[in-house]
């Protein structure tokens, strides 16, 4: 496991080779230093839950039963964590990740995987450049077989009172019992981020259609705006807001804002819920930037 620093003169990150994670991102939009992902605790443990974003690869989510049939061949995933009976957003962010290139400003970083059913190597590059980080994230088949595959990052935003959201989508998905998406229905007026709209202060944990691949976050309080940008625009997110039922520590200062390039459990909707079939050796790449500025007026 090995820290990597990239900075430019408005922006400084923390990467690790532990799960490709994004540790630590920080911005000075003006005279102050501020956390745009939430702060890590102290410490040498690089937790990708305590992180404040790691990648999704070889998909996002969960899928239900963890089966799924395609090409005629079924095919079948094992848990990966101690407390979900699901297999969880893929391999990278469990994975140790490999230095490729490194700069005062950018890094790229790549990983692995000769697995069952997915083989695959996955990239990251990250850059600073002045007020904006950009994260692309790829993948290429590695198997035999051509496979459906998505990408998604996953990162933990700082939530303060009168922190606001603003994301349109066009519908969202329920959730059932085992964390999983139930039925894909209008988006309710309480979670409909068409305008800057307050986080709620209860369990969230849903997916999102028909996103135009552009959101913002604002806080109020420290004046700040952070513009979220993915190329080509990606058009799922998944929404998280944790309780103390589920964790117990959680202190309503965290939300999770997840860009994905396919629905959760896509591989068992009709349509693959937008994930991309790769033949064996072909591959394919996403990018999310962050565009740090101040709020006038806290708006």
């Amino acid at each position: 496991m090995a820290d990597i620093e990239i900075a430019s003169h408005r922006l400084r990150c923390v990467l690790s080779t532990q799960g490709g994670l994004v540790w630590r991102l920080e911005a000075k939009p003006g005279d102050a230093w501020q956390a745009l992902l939430r702060p890590p605790p102290d410490g040498s443990d690089r937790d990708p839950l305590k992180a404040g974003c790691f990648p999704l690869v070889p998909f996002s989510n969960r899928v239900e039963g963890n089966r799924f049939l395609f090409d005629r061949t079924e095919y079948r995933l094992k848990p990966n964590t101690p407390w979900d009976k699901h297999y969880l957003h893929g391999d990278g962010w469990l994975g140790d990740w490999t230095v490729e290139d490194r700069g005062d400003a950018e890094a790229s970083l790549s990983f692995e995987f000769q697995g069952e059913p997915y083989r695959y190597r996955a990239t990251q590059r990250f850059k600073c450049e002045g007020v904006s980080f950009r994260a692309i994230l790829g993948v290429t088949n590695l198997g035999e077989r051509p496979m459906p595959f998505g990408l998604g990052w996953h990162p933990y935003f700082p939530l303060t009172p009168t922190t606001t959201l603003a994301a349109p989508a066009t519908a969202y998905w329920t959730e059932k019992a085992g964390w999983l998406p139930d039925t894909c229905t209008s988006v309710p007026e309480a979670l409909d981020f068409k305008y800057p709209r307050a986080l709620p202060r209860r369990w969230v944990n849903n997916g999102f259609e028909g996103w135009d691949g552009a959101a913002s976050i604002v806080w109020p309080e420290q004046r700040m705006r952070l513009s979220i940008e993915t190329a080509p625009a990606l058009s799922r997110y998944f929404l998280f807001v944790s309780d103390t039922h589920f964790d117990p520590h959680y202190r309503e200062d965290f939300f999770c804002f997840e860009p994905m390039s396919h629905s959760a459990n896509g591989h068992n909707l009709p349509d693959l819920g937008g994930l991309t079939v790769l033949a064996p050796g072909q591959g394919t790449e996403t990018s999310m930037a962050f565009l740090c500025g101040a709020a006038e007026d806290g708006g």
